[in-house]
């Protein structure tokens, strides 16, 4: 085998062994969805009819942020087109999902779908992808932010994951809306006014004080927990030159109650790998990967996972490695080294020489 091998590689080799329902919509997904949107509505009634102690207010919001993040992982599935294959109804159902978080389903589509999908961990190209070395040196204000030390910005970063899903997906508006035909412009900023509006709607209407136990506090809890696994996903891998989900993903595992209210999203290779068939069959993709390439498949517990994302710096250093720029310390990446049990670097590599380069990498 090769260094690395594409998408279609292997997808060509365990296709055959799938059943044909496997490509087929499931749209019984939708009744988990249903049941989400029905503890929601719960929540709304009682935080704002019921004058509740703030304590109960808060145990709904928990409960809230839990399923607008459920909501959102549901969303990402139907704009896959695995639940429906109706357009109309798939950005319909989409959008109703994806509400909460305040994303519409044309700009999720056109990032997350064509661009992420597509380029995955691309250097240049993936638009979740985090910078390297080299475009580190030619941005001196993040130069500066990454001169502070590793713990604070680790825990400044876990921190941020409360508010992350919400900013990226405002920067991938400014950055897509453009590429949109003009003449579809209009809807997609409609899908991005709306659910806005509709947030600050209910703040006129019910308060602050409700308001906050509805939309704002829950809001950051389901920010957490979607970022908490789309962390996961990719970065501790490398940066390919080649879309080889072996490579560039990681799947986590948690336990089997978690994967059902989260629909499965912890199988993220056999997503990337099969982004078009229902996530109720990644395991059946999970067991002929690890039966055909145990030693390319990355997998861990979900709570490892984040600890070594929390060990470990977030700027690449030739692709298939991970540098702390302050501390000139370089680690390994998933299939590169990285041991998450035991996590080492090797130190003094000056990342800031004069010339605003990356020296060469340091001998051991």
């Amino acid at each position: 085998m090769k260094e690395y091998e594409s998408l279609s590689w292997y997808a060509a080799r365990i296709k055959p062994h799938l059943p044909k329902e496997a490509f087929k919509p499931v749209p019984s997904r939708l009744l988990g969805g249903l049941a989400f949107l029905i503890v929601i509505v719960a929540g709304f009634l009682a935080i704002g009819f019921l004058e509740l102690n703030v304590w109960f207010n808060l145990l709904i919001a928990i409960v809230l942020g839990a399923c607008y993040a459920s909501l959102g992982f549901l969303g990402h599935e139907i704009l896959h087109g695995t639940v429906v294959r109706k357009p109309w109804l798939r950005d319909l159902l989409g959008a109703i999902t994806f509400w909460p978080l305040c994303t519409g389903p044309s700009l999720w589509r056109k990032w997350h779908n064509m661009n992420h999908h597509v380029h995955t961990q691309d250097e240049h190209k993936d638009p979740d992808a985090w910078i390297s070395a080299e475009q580190l040196a030619q941005k001196p204000f993040v130069r500066l932010l990454y001169r502070v030390p590793l713990f604070i910005r680790a825990s400044f970063s876990l921190l941020s994951l409360a508010m992350t899903f919400t900013a990226h997906s405002l920067r991938m508006f400014t950055i897509y809306i453009k590429d949109f035909n003009p003449r579809n412009r209009p809807k997609v900023w409609l899908q991005f006014i709306l659910p806005w509006a509709s947030w600050i709607g209910v703040l006129l209407w019910i308060g602050f004080a409700n308001w906050f136990f509805v939309f704002l506090l829950p809001l950051l809890i389901a920010n957490f927990i979607v970022m908490a696994y789309i962390s996961t996903n990719h970065r501790l891998n490398p940066l390919v030159p080649v879309n080889d989900p072996l490579a560039n993903s990681l799947s986590v595992t948690v336990p089997k109650w978690v994967d059902a209210i989260h629909f499965n999203f912890s199988y993220h290779t056999e997503h990337h790998l099969f982004p078009s068939i229902s996530p109720k069959y990644y395991p059946l993709v999970k067991a002929h990967i690890k039966q055909n390439w145990p030693e390319r498949y990355h997998e861990m517990p979900f709570l490892k996972a984040m600890i070594a994302l929390f060990k470990t710096p977030r700027i690449y250093y030739q692709h298939k490695e991970l540098v702390d720029p302050r501390a000139g310390n370089v680690y390994g990446s998933l299939g590169n080294g990285l041991d998450p049990d035991d996590i080492s670097y090797q130190n003094n590599l000056q990342v800031f020489p004069s010339e605003g380069k990356p020296s060469n990498h340091p001998k051991v």
